[in-house]
């Protein structure tokens, strides 16, 4: 017999407490080495700053062994800034992410335990060169990761009641192999966000672009847009699309087209820009975006908790065996002041400004189901997102002088 449980499956067709602290905890599974006495491969450390990084005895030296292991936390705080929440395993240099990810073993499943679920984004990340076939144009790894990633963020969902999205590179990528490229819009692995692009250190790639992302979505609101042009530009002084072609003169509309998170830039402005959020789904999918799946995550654990108060609870019912009007009342009343609470008061769900009532959530409980005979109660639950600007178009010419 199945034990108690309080479970809320996400659901295409929605509308159009969680600390806001914990909304942008990071977890990195990284490539490197044990430091005796300090470092142990397989074992999560939770770090604020790249100080504590140090404290475990890993520097930034060329000749340092963990010097990729470095310059991915570093990239990661540059963009975050210090005080960011981030948990970090290092694994053997031969683990490629679709192992660091796998839920069948413990990498990635270990530190989002030990992060006792606080861990909301997941990013994998190999300095190693991951191998390319002649008609391609990813890594042989990345497919079995992008399928791995999305199995993991299921097994955190249905398994501990705390979603998280994963990051993961594109490696092996060229840009003249742009055509080749595997559409992402073809898949159905919503969790999941390819990044293509390196950080450069003149002809040198250094650390990963992925944890350049991971570190703003370390320090956005869940509702926020990763590439939002006010924001400002990623902390990063170069970047390339492969490690040779500039982002400016790379084909970076077919990269983007076919779902990649890459970069851009934007005349008038310096630096560089997230170019769109996609995660590894068709664009008619609710969650395609990574805001709305970061969205949508916050408001599944906020009506977990608030449900979970009611688990076991006595249910007054009708003769019928339904749930009587003025308790279904009352949960639903419960769930949608806990996440307007906790989310539309910080502005993290789309409301109507002329409409005072408008929480941005809605809760119905099914008043026909049968609870004393099936001892459930079934709950809907719809948040309103944002919509987003991804293309602005205006129309400019010279004003009439009337004589």
């Amino acid at each position: 017999m199945a034990k108690p449980y309080v479970k809320i499956r996400f659901a295409n067709g929605a509308l159009g407490s969680v600390p806001a602290s914990a909304d942008g905890v990071v977890g990195m599974v990284v490539n490197g080495s044990a430091v005796t006495g300090k470092l142990e491969l397989g074992k999560p450390y939770v770090l604020r700053d790249i100080d504590g990084l140090v404290a475990l005895g890993v520097t930034g030296a060329a000749t340092d062994a963990n010097k990729y292991l470095y310059q991915c936390v570093e990239l990661f705080y540059a963009e975050a800034g210090k005080g960011a929440e981030l948990w970090v395993m290092v694994v053997a240099s031969a683990t490629l992410p679709s192992a660091m990810l796998d839920p069948n073993l413990d990498n990635a499943k270990k530190l989002i335990r030990a992060s006792k679920g606080r861990v909301r984004t997941v990013v994998a990340l190999t300095s190693a060169t991951d191998t390319v076939a002649e008609d391609a144009a990813l890594g042989s790894d990345v497919a079995t990761a992008i399928t791995k990633g999305q199995a993991l963020g299921e097994w955190a969902t249905d398994t501990l009641y705390a979603p998280v999205l994963v990051l993961i590179e594109g490696k092996g990528y060229t840009d003249a192999a742009a055509v080749a490229l595997p559409d992402l819009t073809e898949g159905t692995d919503n969790r999941v966000g390819v990044v293509i692009g390196q950080v450069m250190d003149g002809d040198t790639a250094v650390g990963s672009l992925a944890a350049v992302i991971a570190g703003r979505i370390a320090k956005i609101p869940v509702q926020r847009h990763i590439g939002r042009v006010r924001d400002g530009a990623l902390k990063i002084q170069s970047a390339t699309i492969d490690g040779m072609v500039e982002i400016a003169d790379a084909d970076i509309d077919t990269v983007n087209d076919k779902g990649y998170i890459t970069l851009t830039t934007h005349v008038g402005r310096s630096g560089y820009y997230v170019c769109d959020d996609h995660l590894a789904t068709a664009v008619g999918d609710d969650y395609h975006s990574l805001a709305r799946r970061r969205v949508v995550d916050k408001a599944y654990r906020i009506a977990h908790n608030t449900l979970l108060n009611y688990l076991n609870d006595e249910v007054a019912c009708n003769g019928d065996g339904t749930i009587v009007a003025a308790v279904a009342k009352a949960w639903e009343a419960d769930v949608v002041a806990a996440i307007a609470n906790q989310m539309t008061a910080n502005g993290e769900l789309g409301t109507d400004p002329a409409d005072s009532k408008d929480k941005g959530v809605k809760c119905e409980v099914d008043r026909e189901q049968d609870v004393v005979s099936t001892s459930k109660v079934k709950v809907g639950i719809a948040v309103k997102p944002y919509g987003y600007a991804k293309y602005v178009e205006a129309e400019i010419g010279f004003m009439k002088i009337q004589s």
